[in-house]
């Protein structure tokens, strides 16, 4: 049984190289659902599909909210490339037997700029500026021990100006572990879902039908239409394993697979050291064999601890972005 599970992980692992021909970099919308959130697997790699430690797991494979139970809040904030912001906040709630549902809200703000046009390179005087929303509900089941399933809808709202495009995603995910305490085994299918157009009061112009004819109504109402667009959908599968070290001392390395529809595929690794379960610092590696990269090492650490009823963690992670610089996330979460 563990080498039939084994070895197709790793076999994937293993194939997602360089891949020849044409890549379809930059055709999809929505791409700020691809933007990880949670500081602490970020900062070790962005591998996360096979861990389950809390709320943060959830977004790289929703299987993993099945092992949560108790009632749960996260809040992230991360400080994007150009000055974009970009916001998180989700939230789980335990159902019994039933298994855990959770919600979240995802929100990025490029801030306003100048608009430019041929004609006035150096701006017309009028700003914009670009705001994505994600509005997701989610459950996860323990199934049995070791096996957990999980799966989300998500509402993807981008907006250009006052031109939006709107549309629904899916993801869904399973999670295995081998052994207790032992090697796991994690897959996910993300943003899975319908093409969007973009519509709005900026698609929408006078004209004249017959310029110069007299009596011609000069002043036609018409629209553009444009092209829909396909959601960037992700395929992760991935590798964790837990090393105790010593008596107080835990390592935890992880690897995960990309096999995404607009780009090349990937591979990232990461690596945790914790102490006493309560301080830990984190590295890893993201982008290996990814066409054209601009990302690479990441670096994080964070503090975990209990207080009477509740638990806290507090995260916090780096991570270099080739040309534009780099991007730091800091996660707080409450248990309770």
């Amino acid at each position: 049984m563990k080498r039939a599970l084994c070895s197709p992980a790793f076999a994937l692992l293993l194939l997602a190289g360089p891949a020849l021909g044409q890549t379809n970099t930059g055709t999809t919308i929505g791409q700020f659902m691809l933007i990880e959130p949670g500081a602490r697997v970020a900062a070790m790699g962005n591998a996360g599909v096979s861990m389950y430690e809390g709320l943060q797991s959830a977004y790289y494979n929703p299987a993993a909210i099945g092992r949560v139970t108790r009632f749960q809040a996260l809040f992230s904030h991360n400080a994007w490339v150009a000055d974009i912001t970009y916001d998180y906040v989700a939230l789980a709630i335990p159902l019994g037997d039933w298994g855990t549902s959770y919600a979240s809200v995802t929100a990025l703000n490029s801030g306003d700029m100048d608009v430019r046009t041929v004609d006035h390179p150096l701006g017309t005087g009028e700003r914009f500026n670009v705001s994505d929303v994600g509005l997701s509900l989610g459950f996860g089941r323990q199934v049995s021990q070791r096996f957990s399933a999980g799966a989300q809808v998500n509402l993807v709202d981008e907006t250009i100006w006052h031109s939006t495009a709107r549309t629904v995603t899916f993801n869904i995910g399973t999670l295995y572990r081998v052994s207790e305490g032992g090697l796991r085994i994690g897959s996910s299918l993300s943003n899975f879902g319908t093409r969007g157009a973009y519509d709005g009061r900026d698609l929408r112009f006078v004209y004249d039908n017959v310029p110069g004819q007299n009596g011609d109504n000069s002043t036609l109402p018409g629209i553009r239409f444009t092209d829909s667009f396909s959601v960037p959908v992700l395929f992760r599968v991935g590798l964790g394993l837990p090393w105790k070290i010593g008596r107080e001392g835990r390592a935890l390395f992880v690897a995960d697979a990309f096999h995404p529809n607009d780009n090349s595929e990937s591979v990232s690794l990461g690596a945790e050291y914790s102490l006493r379960d309560l301080l830990a610092v984190r590295a890893g590696y993201q982008g290996l064999f990814l066409t054209d990269s601009e990302v690479g090492l990441t670096l994080g650490a964070g503090l975990h601890g209990e207080l009477d009823a509740y638990s806290y963690r507090v995260d916090y992670g780096w991570a270099d972005q080739g040309r534009l610089g780099s991007s730091n996330r800091l996660t707080v979460g409450i248990g309770f």
